[in-house]
Formats: C-alpha cells, structure tokens, sequence
C-alpha cells in the first residue's frame, strides 16, 4: 500500500533533473523578454517621446477622447482648445494620446523618402540601360 513511498527515485534519470530543465527555461525567459518585456519598453519610449515633442499649434487627441489645438505647454501640463467656442482645458503630459499633426508629418516624411528611392531606383535602372546601349 506504501509502496511509492518507500520507492526511491532512478539513478539514471533520461531527463537529466534540474540540467535537463535548464535549457527550457532560459528558452522560456528569452521568449518574455522578446515577445513581452521589449516591445512594452518601446511602447512606453514612443509615449514618452510624443509627450515630450508636443508643441503650440499641435492637433491632439487625449487619452479620453478630447480633440483639440495645443495652446500652451508647461513642464508636465498643457492646455488645448476645443470646439468653436474655444474652450481652454489644462490637462497631465501623461493624459496625451495621439499627436495627428506629427502622425502626419511622419506620413509626409515616410511619402516623401519613398518617393526619393523609386526616383533614385528608376534613375539607376535608366544609368543601366544608358550604359547598355553605349
């Protein structure tokens, strides 16, 4: 009845015990750390850098919906305003979602760089041919 107690463990264990296990975890930690710790670092970097570029004239959006023009930037606060009546509210950098005037400013920028490399890739296509026909 009390027979796998008094039982004692192989000598010859094919897992190899705790070395055996050793390689999995450190498998499992680097997976953590890339698919989880790393992109959150990133994450919370981006958001930091927004909330520190933000300046007068800005179109943002905050992290509960309000839409408006930046008016006024402080240390940790900003003020925008909102509506046609131009109602001024003060909020936290931290309350800041999105900066469309500077999503669209990287989408210009990202335009423009793409069409740099198709016109410097079609003018060395036409070099090529150029030197081809010579």
């Amino acid at each position: 009845m009390f027979y796998f107690l008094t039982e004692t463990a192989p000598t010859n264990d094919p897992t190899g015990g705790l070395l055996g296990m050793l390689p999995m975890l450190l498998i499992m930690v680097a997976v953590f750390y890339f698919m989880i710790i790393r992109p959150e670092n990133k994450r919370k970097k981006d958001a930091e850098q927004l909330r520190s570029n933000i300046k007068n004239g800005d179109k943002i959006t905050t992290i509960g919906g309000i839409t408006g023009k930046v008016v006024d930037v402080k240390e940790d606060k900003f003020v925008i305003e909102t509506g046609a009546d131009q109602v001024r509210i003060e909020f936290a950098k931290w309350a800041l979602s999105t900066n469309e005037t500077a999503a669209e400013a990287a989408k210009e920028a990202a335009k423009k760089a793409e069409e740099d490399r198709a016109k410097a890739k079609a003018a060395k296509k036409a070099e090529k041919e150029n030197k081809k026909n010579r």
